[in-house]
């Protein structure tokens, strides 16, 4: 297994440790609910320096990205960050991932842990345009640190004005004494924030500089488990649960980031733009269940006469609002707010209700 420049750190802290993705990691230090419920009303530091990191450069670059990203790269001014997907050719989804347009013919990809090889083997694999590719995953390290007081603890550490690092934009600036740091704001919980991308060698000591700086705050180190009960509760979709090789962009509810302007001719276009104008057979939803039970990743769905429309994709006991939520795949008839479907839980159907994202109301 790989391991992270913090490995040691969280075993120190007690974490129990599980193999993810190839690496290392802390699947919880205190308990999923007492550290989720730290970052939605305090703060909380991950550890997701498992993430992939490409750097797609030359003049070529922008020429590539914006064939094999849904989004349209065209709109991202250097300093700003999109929310895409890579289309896999046939319909579905390699992985989504976070493009940064770091400067002029200068684009990073950040991308799925458990998918940086695939990944990377697709980006070469379409590298017809000659663009100049680096796989940055082993050298680079990444902290996100998550919650209302993030800004406060962070502020500490930089003179860079992190109130500036609105939503889905970065900065490059000197954090903790590092120079050259990324420092964005695009977060995975719903509850604001901030990542920190450093080189390996400064990893210690910008961890050090976080939980010194965040003691008044009670800051927590959080693990991989309240990571998906968070970015659940929040509505987000996670790769290899919600959307897949087998799952289209449009019906995974991410027509947002699938842009169909003049000269985006990305992978799929032609199928995707079907899709959309002919509408899903199915739609992924949310959903709260309204009697006791836990939709698992798996279990079917059900109309009220037993028959099957759909599939859970995943679920889990709200920390926060102490229900049970879930998001599934659901045959389009049964997808408007508001209907009532049943989730089968051990030989049960257990009423649920189709619902909006986020879970949660702060």
């Amino acid at each position: 297994m790989k391991t992270t420049v913090f490995t040691e750190f969280h075993k120190n802290l007690g974490a129990k440790m599980v193999e993810f993705a190839g690496f290392y990691m802390p699947i919880e230090y205190e308990g999923i609910s007492k550290e989720h419920l730290a970052v939605r009303q305090g703060v909380g530091v991950f550890d997701v320096s498992h993430m992939g990191e490409f750097w797609i450069k030359g003049p070529k670059a922008f020429n590539l990205v914006q064939k094999i990203t849904s989004n349209n790269v065209a709109k991202l001014s250097s300093g700003k960050i999109q929310y895409s997907c890579f289309p896999n050719g046939q319909g579905g989804i390699v992985d989504d991932l976070l493009v940064y347009h770091y400067e002029n013919e200068k684009y990073l990809l950040v991308v799925n842990a458990a998918n940086i090889e695939k990944d990377w083997n697709w980006v070469l694999q379409n590298n017809t345009e000659g663009a100049v590719l680096e796989n940055a995953s082993d050298q680079i390290s990444q902290l996100a640190i998550q919650g209302p007081n993030a800004i406060k603890v962070l502020q500490k550490l930089t003179n860079v004005n992190l109130s500036e690092i609105t939503y889905y934009t970065f900065t490059v600036g000197e954090f903790a004494g590092v120079k050259d740091v990324i420092i964005s704001a695009t977060g995975y919980t719903g509850s604001g924030g901030f990542e920190i991308y450093m080189r390996n060698n400064d990893g210690a000591k910008i961890w050090n500089a976080i939980f010194d700086a965040g003691i008044e705050f009670d800051i927590k180190p959080i693990g991989l488990g309240a990571r998906d009960t968070l970015r659940l509760e929040a509505g987000f979709c996670l790769y290899g649960n919600d959307i897949d090789d087998t799952t289209n962009p449009i019906e995974a509810g991410l027509g947002w980031i699938t842009k169909f302007e003049d000269g985006n001719n990305f992978i799929d276009r032609e199928y995707n733009e079907i899709i959309k104008h002919e509408g899903p057979g199915r739609k992924l939803k949310a959903f709260e269940l309204k009697d006791k039970g836990i939709a698992r990743h798996g279990y079917d769905i059900v109309n009220a006469q037993g028959e099957k429309i759909g599939v859970v994709t995943s679920g889990t006991n709200s920390p926060l609002t102490k229900k049970s939520i879930g998001m599934g795949y659901i045959n389009a008839d049964y997808a408007e707010l508001g209907t009532e479907i049943f989730i089968q839980i051990r030989n049960k159907n257990i009423s649920a209700q189709i619902v909006k994202t986020p879970f949660f109301q702060l």
